[in-house]
């Protein structure tokens, strides 16, 4: 029975998700081949709050996630972002995207998906000033670094090649960066659901403020996308787990983990990340404790509840959904496969004199891998460039020097070096 019960708690979400995910992907798509970094690095510059409010709503329907963005960030600095404005982007992005909205709307409801961004807004621009203030600029941009691997203005593509780029970036590219981590959260949330008793949160809730710090805690080391902490959150509020209390799981969970952390300092610093940290965790405990003590309980009602908690498992689901949940799973399966198909592809041409591997940390998503791709392949000498994500290597085709290679690596936020 309690397989069975798995099995239907999963497929119950994934149908209420997939047809919304589905489309935050197409979006995503849209956004990265439409929107450049050099266009928002233009609006991102000088002092003052207004490119600390740009970088907010520029970051919000991003889909990255917290490592996804660490690149993003570097890149948008190295192009002449203010350290407060980057803060704010880093803060806002990893806590939304159009993926992880459409999802919430799925899952938790319109109240979910509306205060879920303005969260996202208020935390960001609150740390971005704060980091403005704190840390005022001296030196607007980057100085000489900023003439290193900034790739140059490419021309623009045909209307259908770049809506072909845009659907191969979202169901192709970002399906592999949030498909593992999204699986996770389905599966924790059917697990949770099946095997936690109710009564185990009753207790807690009593203590909103305690829980929430505690669910700060577990959430700082865990690594959880915006989109894959979704069914976590509704399973533990169907369990008995407050709504502010699951909103402080939306919240700091994909912004704030020890990884990123630990990147987030080399490349700020430590005060600057002291005060991202501690304006992701203040703001998501304040919405918590606005949406448990001041907004009406009836907002905060699951659309999928009765779904996901039903003992009985006869009801139906609907075709369109089903189709979804259908292409959903053969993209992850795509995924999948692509991923541990091409372990060894970049060893075939080694012996080739102008053909050398080099060895990247910190990729952990296909935005890395495309950040690192695009900071090589804008080298002078370099003739092609092969980014393998799933072993952590760049092989880089041309007479570009070992120095230039390692320096582009560095630019674009990862760590280089030469393979033995």
């Amino acid at each position: 029975m309690n397989l069975t019960h798995i099995l239907y708690s999963f497929l119950a979400i994934v149908n209420e998700m997939s047809p919304f995910i589905l489309l935050g992907f197409f979006i995503a798509g849209l956004l990265h081949v439409f929107v450049s970094d050099r266009m928002m690095s233009r609006h991102l510059s000088g002092p003052g709050w207004k490119p600390v409010v740009k970088a907010a709503l520029f970051g919000i329907p991003l889909p990255l996630c917290s490592c996804g963005v660490l690149p993003a960030a570097v890149s948008l600095r190295r192009n002449g972002a203010s350290r407060g404005a980057v803060t704010s982007f880093l803060i806002a992005t990893p806590q939304t995207g159009v993926d992880s909205i459409a999802a919430t709307y799925s899952l938790l409801g319109l109240p979910f998906a509306i205060i879920r961004p303005v969260a996202a807004l208020v935390g960001s621009v609150v740390g971005g000033w704060s980091v403005s203030r704190a840390l005022p600029e001296k030196v607007q941009g980057c100085g000489s670094a900023c003439d290193v691997a900034v790739p140059a203005e490419e021309p623009r593509a045909g209307f259908f090649r770049r809506l072909g780029e845009a659907l191969r970036y979202g169901f192709v590219d970002m399906v592999s960066s949030v498909g593992k981590w999204l699986v996770i959260g389905l599966v924790v949330a059917a697990l949770i659901t099946v095997f936690v008793p109710d009564s185990l949160f009753v207790s807690l809730s009593r203590y909103p403020l305690l829980a929430m710090l505690a669910v700060v805690a577990v959430a700082v080391p865990m690594y959880i996308c915006a989109t894959g902490s979704i069914p976590i959150a509704l399973s533990l509020m169907m369990k008995g787990l407050s709504p502010g209390i699951a909103f402080v799981l939306l919240m700091a969970g994909p912004a704030a983990n020890f990884a990123s952390i630990i990147i987030l300092s080399r490349v700020q610093g430590r005060k600057a990340t002291a005060i991202y940290v501690a304006s992701v965790v203040v703001t998501a405990i304040a919405f918590g404790l606005l949406i448990d003590l001041m907004l009406p309980s009836g907002w905060f009602v699951p659309r999928a509840g009765a779904a996901v908690m039903s003992d009985a498992c006869h009801t139906q689901f609907g075709i369109f959904e089903s189709i979804c949940s259908a292409v959903l799973v053969l993209l992850l399966v795509y995924a999948a496969i692509s991923g541990r198909g091409h372990n060894h592809s970049h060893n075939i041409n080694n012996e080739d004199m102008n053909t050398k591997t080099y060895i990247v940390k910190g990729m952990a998503c296909a935005h890395c891998k495309a950040t690192v791709e695009k900071s090589l392949s804008a080298l002078p000498g370099v003739e092609s460039v092969e980014v393998n994500l799933a072993d952590g290597t760049a092989t880089v085709h041309g007479d570009a020097s070992a120095d230039s290679v390692l320096n582009a690596i560095s630019l674009a936020g990862f760590e280089g070096s030469t393979e033995k």
